[in-house]
This record gives structure tokens, sequence and C-alpha cells, in this order.
């Protein structure tokens, strides 16, 4: 019995740390979900018409302006939902069973790069080795 547990703990990480995975993904998740709200309030009140009387030439200015500025943060929105979604991944992959293993070789990926990385479904090696 204590032989396969140790072939088990080689292929795939033990619930405990699991656990530790998906608090430090449920925290990036919120924080995330946290400033995509932020954003998206933001740009909802940019595209509400206020009472801004300006004259001519400086309201053009800052139309360019606020379109850059709008664009800008439209494109981060869009990163942080894409990385909000690669967190509930993570999460499922939790859930599962298949959390922290390389879909490329089966190997178990390092703690340290999934503590940097913890919606990484590649080892190092394997995204490197795709990136060639």
């Amino acid at each position: 019995m204590m032989n396969t547990g140790s072939v088990e703990e080689k292929t795939r990480y033990s619930e405990e740390e699991l656990k530790e995975f998906e608090e430090l993904i449920t925290k990036k998740l919120d924080d995330t979900r946290s400033e995509l709200n932020y954003i998206r309030e933001a740009l909802h009140k940019r595209n509400d018409p206020g009472t801004d009387v300006t004259s001519g030439s400086s309201k053009l200015m800052e139309d360019g302006a606020d379109t850059s500025e709008k664009e800008s943060m439209s494109q981060l929105a869009a990163r942080l939902q894409k990385f909000a979604t690669q967190l509930e991944n993570a999460l499922i992959r939790i859930k599962n069973g298949t959390y922290g293993v390389c879909i490329d070789t089966g190997k178990l990926i390092p703690k340290e790069r999934l503590r940097a990385v913890p919606h990484t479904q590649q080892t190092i090696e394997a995204k490197l080795m795709k990136q060639r």
C-alpha cells in the first residue's frame, strides 16, 4: 500500500498541496475580478454623456485622448477576462485532479512554477520546446 502512495505522489499533487494552490488561485481570481469590475465601471462612466460643456478644439483633443484611453482600458479588460477564465479553468483542473500535470509531457509541473504562474498547463521545458 505504501509503495503505491509514493508512486502516486510523483504523478499528482496531494490534497494539501492542491488546497494551497486552490487558495492561491481563488485569491488571484478575486483580485482579477475586482480589477475587471473597476475597469468596466470606469468605462461605463466614460460612455455616460455627462454635463461636461467645454469649447471646440480642446473638447476634440480630449475626445481623442479619451478614445485612446478607452481602447487601452478595453484591451486591459480583455486581458483580465482571459486571465480570469484561465484561473477558473485551473480551479476545474484542481477539482478533477489534473492540476499541475503538464499537458505535453505528463510530468508534474514544479511547485515554484505553479506559484508564479498558477494557471499554467506546461512545464517550462515543454513551453520552450513549443516556442522553437
